[in-house]
């Protein structure tokens, strides 16, 4: 068990851990800066500082930014200064010495200095994108539909502001995404030239797309600024939409589709250095009866012309970068529990695998081409920055701005065999001291996607905090998991009761089989899909002593019109579907007691599903109200995700002790701030 002030046991210090964020590298290779998440002053929210990172590991990790309100990565400049974005309080223009908090866009000097505004606009920056053969820099901005500068925008935006207009009129779908309302502003780029020998100034600015609407997204810019690749969303017939890829000049805006197809979406896109080819993932669109499929789609840029990359590797690959010399094309692939770098051979497609543990995010290629970089974590390892040597395929660890305290327990990855023969992985992290003297009670607890898998650290769902308790948890990859293969996600498509659910029982088998774990204590857990499977399995089995159902999704039927992005799921969720495999035709089967949380601004799965459950329970129990045995923890101000760290803190003492309190055959406990 975990020290009492361990964050692995203490709540209050889980929520202030400091936590491995995004990288950055300068165009030289001489920089690397990771952004550092932790707490602001009230512990109410998160922001970000950034921190420079010695790339030879020598030095330890310095801090270069400390504004209460935090920064986000942009990136640097030719001449090595950082640029990024904030809403650190600056002061007006002109006369009046008031202060805004507007999202600036801020430069830090390549030799060292104070931060200065770079440039502001009302309604901030997004993205930036550098180049470094070039001083021209490109920016996305948010504006209104219809207007033609900053300044008719902001009028537009304070005209909204002072007649507390919210409204959003819709001419299209879709209307929302995850956490957020689309609209009433979309994305546009910008370019603009970077001068100046000492505070650097922006000139020469250019709209590149005016107003699109709400077809731009994921952009890419080439090494030597002359191109610039995008993602572009179109609206179809039917309130279906599609993603392609578009390329745009720098220099006078000209766009034109370089992928499409009709059968297929295009995104994920970086480019050679000399950018005349892209890489990028082509996504086969689904039917009710086939599974989706990613493959590497490479692209010329001037012709259009593409064709697949390995296209007979069975994993779904992220392109990261592409060698200097365009012969290589480095990807993150989920793979059997992890999600290690590789790298692709353009002209055979032959794949080598280039790191073994853990799952690697936010990498980057140093310009040389000698060295990836990337945080790297894995269930033993909350996270760190490492360096991969390409010609050896050999990492180091470089000294990270946070560091983490020993975990309470092991990780042993285990596995079954499923009713159709199919091997059935997962992990299963075990507290200290269990043994088959004193075995471990277990939880099992499904991975939301669902096509996704139990692969890296999390830090919104962490089994150690529960096995600080003594618990033992099992994290399994069941059928639609990613790392397996395709014939491994169509065993699930549109069978979500079938069987993702029977191996969730098999690989669950397997475990209390052990001598170190308890056969008759187990409970379960999952949010998103994971919360779908604790309906289902509340509904088809009394074998778990409590359940708890996150931002899960109930009645398959409401669901579908109701969600983000219904065209989506109605290729998967056909009436027939939905008419077997939804948990809410079975609601008279649950005699499991259930914690069903759901925050009010999820937009994924609607808070109508997370009510829709709760009413069924309260209308099923006909006993003493008294002695109901679920309960029901509702954010009115939370998404899809509890993020913030008050609310994270409430939600891991409620799900502790609602399975503490029915492991032990009592009522649970009501936490002391809900």
């Amino acid at each position: 068990m975990s020290e009492p002030t361990s964050p692995w046991y203490d709540l209050d210090s889980y929520i202030t851990t400091p936590r491995l964020g995004g990288l950055a590298l300068s165009l030289d290779g001489g920089t690397l800066v990771c952004g550092v998440q932790g707490p602001d002053n009230d512990a109410t929210g998160y922001v970000t500082s950034l921190w420079r990172v010695d790339v030879d590991g020598g030095r330890a990790a310095t801090r270069l930014t400390r504004s209460v309100k935090g920064e986000a990565i942009a990136a640097f400049l030719r001449d090595g200064s950082l640029v990024f974005t904030s809403k650190r309080d600056v002061p007006a223009a002109g006369e009046d010495a008031t202060k805004d908090s507007t999202n600036a866009l801020w430069c830090l000097p390549a030799g060292g200095g104070e931060a200065y505004v770079l440039a502001r606009r009302d309604g901030g920056w997004g993205s930036v994108l550098t180049s470094p053969e070039t001083d021209r820099v490109v920016l996305g901005v948010s504006m209104h539909a219809g207007v033609a500068d900053d300044e008719a925008d902001a009028a537009k935006r304070a005209a909204r502001k002072d007649k507390k207009v919210s409204a959003i009129l819709h001419d299209g779908y879709p209307v929302r995404y995850w956490d957020h309302d689309l609209g009433p502003e979309n994305p546009r780029l910008r370019a603009a030239t970077v001068t100046g020998d000492g505070d650097l100034t922006l000139s020469d600015v250019t709209d590149l797309t005016g107003d699109v609407g709400p077809a731009l997204d994921g952009v890419a810019y080439s090494r030597d600024g002359g191109t610039i690749v995008a993602e572009w969303t179109d609206r179809l017939a039917g309130g279906v939409s599609v993603t392609r890829l578009i390329a745009i000049d720098p220099e006078t805006g000209e766009r034109r589709i370089i992928a499409a197809a009709d059968d297929a979406e295009f995104g994920g896109a970086v480019l050679s250095a000399d950018g005349r080819t892209a890489v990028c993932s082509r996504y086969r669109i689904p039917t009710a009866d086939i599974a989706p499929d990613w493959k590497l789609w490479l692209v010329d840029v001037a012709t259009g012309e593409g064709r697949f990359l390995a296209e007979d590797w069975d994993r779904v690959a992220h392109p990261v970068a592409f060698s200097p010399d365009g012969a290589t094309v480095y990807v993150t692939a989920d793979d059997d529990g992890a999600a290690p770098l590789f790298a692709v051979d353009v002209a055979t497609g032959a794949v080598r695998r280039l790191t073994q543990d853990g799952a690697h995010a936010s990498a980057l290629l140093s310009p040389d081409g000698s060295t990836l970089y990337a945080v790297r974590s894995s269930w033993m390892n909350p996270g760190e920055i490492v360096a991969v040597d390409i010609a050896t395929a050999q990492s180091r660890v470089l000294r990270a701005p946070a560091e983490y305290p020993a975990l309470p327990g092991r990780v042993e990855r285990v596995e079954t065999t499923a009713v159709d023969g199919t091997r059935v992985p997962g992990w299963l992290v075990l507290p200290d001291g269990a043994s088959a003297d004193a075995p471990a009670p277990l939880t099992v607890w499904v991975h939301g996607g669902p096509v996704s898998s139990w692969n890296a650290w999390s830090w919104r769902w962490c089994p150690w905090l529960l096995a600080s308790r003594g618990q033992a948890v099992l994290l399994p990859d069941p059928a639609l998991s990613t790392g397996y293969g395709f014939e491994y996600l169509q065993r699930g498509w549109g069978q979500w009761g079938g069987a993702p659910y029977t191996d969730v029982m098999a690989l669950t088998d397997e475990v209390e089989a052990r001598a170190d774990v308890r056969d008759d204590a187990s409970t379960m857990m999952g949010g998103s899909f994971g919360g779908y499977m604790a309906n289902w399995i509340a509904t088809q089995t009394d074998r778990f002593r409590a359940i708890v159902t996150h931002a899960s999704l109930w009645d398959l039927e409401s669901f579908g019109p109701t969600t983000d992005a219904s065209w989506y799921w109605s290729r998967e969720l056909t009436p027939e579907m939905a008419a077997r495999f939804s948990p809410h035709r079975y609601v008279s089967q649950i005699s499991t007691p259930m914690l069903v949380i759901h925050g009010d601004r999820d937009y994924r799965v609607p808070i109508g599903q997370g009510l829709a459950l709760w009413w069924e329970l309260n209308r099923m129990h006909q006993g003493d109200p008294a002695e109901l045995p679920h309960r029901f923890l509702y954010y009115p101000d939370e998404n899809h995700w509890i993020l913030t760290p008050q609310h994270a803190k409430l939600w891991y003492e409620t799900v502790i002790e609602f399975l503490a309190a029915h492991r032990e055959g009592r009522l649970p406990g009501r936490p002391e701030l809900v």
